[in-house]
């Protein structure tokens, strides 16, 4: 993940609490994918509720209202060529999702002040939704600034990590996700996630499971998530419901000498670090 801008450059601000920008990686089969190449139609329903924190300067304004996304590719950034999705745009540096009209989630470090309000775009839409594209033109309707930090926590001791924002107005046609507001996931459940990763247009990523359950404020899988996850609502694969905010894990990219390039870190399901999901439950905020 050295080779990255995006979410890297915002984790590497974050020296104090270095643990908490810890990079991510693929476990066994690379299982990311577009949202129209998913063919799980709850999958994609739960997509239209994530949206990508974006940089202003990357958020151009254009006559009619709208706005064009901006940003280079993974090659731009020294991932070899020929790696998945090295060729498509990376703007997104962190991501979040909807829990309610105006209320969206992400990671405590994504989100530390009033400052970081104020300089990123939360950007529904960002996505390949019928086919690979090399432009984003985002509808004016589609685009939000937070203007208040509810409730945030980046805590070095339990590394609980995660923010509960208010946008400036109700998100227009998406549905807040459902989830959970009481006890944990199982320990054998399976799990997605959907967000950003590496900064991309919004990828679903599936096939993964609980691995470690024990901890009270986060659990651990084996998903496929790199930086720009960090935010990322995390799911039960048969309920659909948020079971936990994606925020640390395992080192993104590995040298390829042969190339001079980068490419994602490969380990077996059952290897490496795993990925660290805070529980949704910790915001008490969402408890009904």
């Amino acid at each position: 993940m050295k080779i990255l801008t995006g979410c890297l450059l915002l984790a590497l601000s974050i020296s104090s609490f270095s643990s908490f920008a810890t990079e991510k990686v693929v476990y066994g089969d690379d299982d990311r994918r577009d949202i129209y190449d998913s063919p799980n139609p709850l999958y994609k329903a739960l997509a239209g509720s994530t949206a990508a924190m974006i940089s202003n300067s990357q958020v151009e304004a254009q006559a009619d209202g709208s706005s064009n996304i901006t940003g280079g590719t993974l090659a731009d950034d020294g991932v070899c060529s020929d790696a998945r999705f090295a060729k498509q745009m990376v703007a997104a540096n962190c991501s979040g999702f909807l829990v309610a009209d105006n209320l969206l989630v992400t990671a405590g470090h994504c989100i530390q002040t009033m400052n970081d309000c104020g300089s990123y775009k939360w950007v529904f839409g960002f996505s390949n939704d019928a086919g690979e594209k090399s432009s984003y033109n985002i509808p004016a309707k589609d685009i939000y600034t937070c203007t208040k930090i509810i409730s945030r926590t980046l805590d070095r001791t339990t590394l609980n990590d995660y923010a509960l924002v208010q946008l400036d107005r109700q998100v227009e046609g998406r549905l807040p996700l459902k989830v959970r507001s009481s006890g944990k996931i199982s320990d054998t459940s399976g799990i997605v996630v959907i967000g950003h990763p590496s900064g991309l247009p919004t990828k679903i990523s599936d096939g993964a499971n609980v691995r470690d359950n024990k901890n009270k404020y986060f659990f651990q899988g084996n998903l496929d998530t790199f930086g720009g996850n960090s935010g990322s609502a995390v799911f039960d694969t048969k309920t659909g419901i948020v079971e936990g905010i994606l925020v640390r894990g395992e080192r993104d990219y590995e040298g390829d000498p042969t190339q001079n390039c980068t490419r994602p870190k490969v380990c077996k399901m059952n290897e490496c670090r795993g990925e660290d999901v805070t529980r949704i439950t910790n915001i008490k905020e969402l408890k009904h």
